[in-house]
């Protein structure tokens, strides 16, 4: 994955309205939000829907990045869990009683080395989210698999919410070291 410095520049572009620039956050990035959007969601339709949703914010500046308060990358993730919660509350709304499972009449374009790719990459981040403690695991699995707000979190699991902000960034960062150890895949 590129670097962050890059990735400010690119935005920059994006901001003066380069869709090349905006094209090629997207090649670098699609998969990335993809696989954690159908992580969050665990339906196709919806994860594509995040990916169209976070690059249509980021070329009419929904809302801006700031280097300063951290990783573009972070950022970007941080955009797209948001957007998945909207689309599942979305999705709820208008949903029906009946429900059909869609992974069993989708049809892909994707490769098989595509699917290799994500394979690996999801037992990457598995494996590094079970070196994580029990504690953090249990709060990274509430606040980006469940969308639970960080209040919330400490709300039910009566923890401080100072605690809670934490055990988050104690986590991504191990998380962050960890898929860094994985191989080029991740950096």
């Amino acid at each position: 994955m590129p670097n962050d410095l890059q990735d400010t520049e690119l935005y920059q572009l994006v901001l003066e309205k380069d869709s090349t620039a905006l094209r090629q956050l997207y090649q670098q990035y699609e998969k990335l939000i993809y696989s954690f959007s159908y992580k969050m969601t665990g339906d196709r339709e919806i994860a594509e829907e995040v990916i169209q949703e976070v690059f249509m914010k980021l070329w009419k500046k929904h809302s801006p990045y700031d280097h300063r308060k951290g990783k573009f990358s972070s950022w970007l993730l941080t955009m797209t869990r948001n957007a998945c919660l909207d689309a599942i509350r979305r999705r709820k709304k208008h949903e029906s009683v009946e429900y059909i499972e869609k992974d069993s009449l989708l049809v892909t374009d994707e490769t098989p080395a595509d699917l290799l790719e994500w394979k690996e990459k999801g037992m990457a981040i598995t494996e590094c989210l079970e070196t994580l403690r029990a504690d953090q695991q249990k709060i990274v699995q509430l606040f980006y698999y469940k969308g639970l707000t960080q209040q919330s979190i400490a709300d039910s699991t009566r923890t401080p919410l100072g605690t809670v902000k934490g055990r988050i960034r104690l986590a991504l960062k191990h998380l962050h070291t960890c898929l860094k150890g994985k191989g080029g895949q991740f950096e």
